[in-house]
């Protein structure tokens, strides 16, 4: 199992982020190298923990937010520079095999990658995705919004004992 570095944000008026719950960065967690295809571990974990209406694609360059959904990012392929928390959030670099779990509210934008970059996202099961920038959406909505969003029942990819249940439940 990989080491799991636990960050949290405060709400800064404009993001909300979560009030309860760390983001999870997972460096390393799976291991990409030789796959043909290298978004299919991913896949395959996500959904057998849970995890799906996945998706393949990057990471938007614009600052958003979603209140109604905890989110998993897994880094198939390249490499890129990621501002989370919101406008003063945390810039991480994340690189193919990385995973990284928001909880609902948590703000995100890609600053800069590899053209390379592959990301495969996937939501908790039946969850209600949607989608915020910044001043789209009244805050206290966004945060009650937040305060409805279940705890997931496994974590991505380690299941119902992994690190994210045991940081989320605390």
């Amino acid at each position: 199992m990989s080491d799991v570095q636990a960050l949290r944000f405060d709400d800064d008026g404009e993001t909300p982020n979560n009030p309860r719950l760390p983001l999870l960065l997972y460096r390393g967690a799976l291991t990409v190298a030789g796959e043909r295809d290298p978004a299919v571990p991913f896949e395959r974990a996500f959904a057998r923990n849970g995890w799906s209406d996945g998706w393949r694609n990057g990471i938007y360059s614009f600052l958003h937010f979603h209140t109604t959904a905890h989110e998993a990012l897994g880094i198939a392929r390249g490499r890129a520079t990621v501002r989370f928390g919101g406008a003063c959030g945390t810039v991480l670099t994340v690189e193919a095999g990385d995973v990284v779990v928001l909880p609902a509210g948590t703000g995100h934008q890609r600053l800069d990658s590899t053209p390379d970059l592959l990301v495969v996202g996937a939501y908790p099961r039946d969850a209600r995705v949607d989608q915020h920038r910044p001043g789209s959406v009244d805050h206290l909505t966004a945060l009650a919004n937040i305060a409805k969003v279940p705890m997931p029942a496994c974590d991505p990819l380690h299941g119902p004992a992994g690190p994210l249940v045991a940081l989320w439940s605390t």
